[in-house]
């Protein structure tokens, strides 16, 4: 028997009580400030720091206490968004907040043994709708909680929060060693990919060629997130590719009817579809190298390049620091940002024979599987501590 059982025998020999939310906590009783105020209250340097708690867009900042103290809050509380899982988080000590649902403990109920009981059953919170998940409160309010006695809760809040900052410790090593593997694949991507190193391997004669020389352009259009489909013929939208793909794709994550695939461009295996806008001009022209079978559909805002050279040797070339400064310089907008189908026909690269080529795509094919296949390696790690830690929660607050 582990201590919990038996301080569960000891002080609640005929089981643990269960109660509605609604009766153990206290809900938003502090008031809210909004995005105007927010704006009189910031401070950079300053004393007696308040914290706002985080808003929907997942920022903080920070005043002193005179300057908000007609909205300023103390105590124990747990955030949690109304929207979409967001914001669960626990503060204790001054604050003010923004946009959240404010849950403070009471009856005999420990603050964060109340974070860690809603962190195991958040989800089940929010029900869908056709925009995004939407906090319920009639839900929240009736959904029933254990309440073992304190010295329980405080047993198993130690357990959690050492479980946590273990978890949190052996992630943030892992995260550091992926970021680490991550800026040792791009060195190697580069020196691979460089016009010199290309040029001593194959013993001199490489030239530049333009995108354009090498391969031919098209324009997809037509498609919309309303055609797509359970099933029928695969597709791919532009914002998918910012999303979704990684470097390489041979399955589609959406799909068309065959009447609507009649309308449409398409690609085919080894060609890249490319994303032709974006928000910021590093993203632009983000390409997914398509090797499914058979053909794909492709929406408006993306390009389909077409060639006979070693595809993912193409797409490993879009992922550059030399492409990358070649968008910076030339791509343009504001709000929406392009890259001209002109001036990427522009875009020179080093191209080698197609064996060459063969022998860099399998060293950094490596690289990649390592860097970002969620199925293996660093990721795979990480995936598997944070379900770890919430296996263990779940047992805990099981009772």
């Amino acid at each position: 028997m582990n201590s919990i059982e038996e301080l569960l025998k000891t002080h609640c020999p005929n089981g643990v009580e269960y109660k509605p939310l609604g009766e153990v906590c206290e809900l938003n009783k502090f008031r809210q400030v909004g995005a105007n105020e927010i704006e009189l209250f910031k401070k950079s340097n300053c004393e007696n720091q308040v914290k706002l708690l985080p808003s929907s867009q997942n920022y903080d900042w920070w005043s002193d206490r005179e300057s908000c103290k007609s909205v300023l809050c103390n105590g124990e509380v747990i955030t949690l968004g109304r929207a979409r899982y967001a914001n669960l988080k626990y503060h204790n000590g001054y604050f003010v907040s923004s946009n959240n649902n404010i849950i403070q403990a009471k009856n005999g109920l420990m603050g964060r043994f109340l974070y860690h009981f809603i962190s195991d059953n958040v989800q089940k919170f929010y029900v869908e709708t056709p925009t995004y998940p939407k906090f319920d409160m009639d839900i929240f309010k009736k959904f029933q909680i254990p309440i073992p006695p304190l010295i329980v809760q405080e047993k198993i809040v130690t357990i959690l929060d050492t479980f946590t900052e273990l978890e949190a410790e052996l992630e943030a090593e892992l995260e550091a060693e992926l970021e680490a593997r991550k800026k040792q694949y791009a060195y190697y991507r580069e020196k691979l990919l460089s016009f010199d190193y290309l040029d001593s391997i194959t013993g001199g004669g490489i030239s530049y060629m333009a995108l354009g020389e090498i391969g031919t352009f098209t324009r997809g259009s037509g498609l919309q997130k309303s055609d797509f489909r359970e099933s029928g013929i695969p597709c791919i939208h532009y914002g998918q590719i910012h999303t979704y793909y990684g470097t390489f794709a041979d399955k589609t994550k959406s799909f068309v009817s065959e009447s609507t695939a009649k309308k449409l461009k398409k690609a085919k295996y080894g060609n890249l579809v490319i994303a032709g806008v974006s928000e910021d001009k590093e993203a632009v022209c983000k390409a997914v190298v398509y090797l499914g079978k058979d053909e794909v559909c492709v929406s408006g805002d993306t390009f389909v390049f077409s060639h006979s050279q070693n595809p993912k040797f193409i797409g490993y070339i879009f992922q550059t620091e030399n492409f990358s400064i070649y968008k910076q310089k030339y791509s343009n907008g504001t709000k929406v940002i392009r890259l001209s189908i002109d001036k990427l026909k522009q875009f020179k690269i080093p191209l080698p024979p197609l064996e060459i080529q063969e022998k860099i795509v399998s060293i950094l094919d490596k690289f990649e599987s390592l860097a970002n296949d969620l199925s293996q390696g660093l990721p795979a790690e990480i995936k598997a501590r944070k379900k770890q830690y919430e296996y263990y929660r779940e047992k805990l607050l099981s009772f």
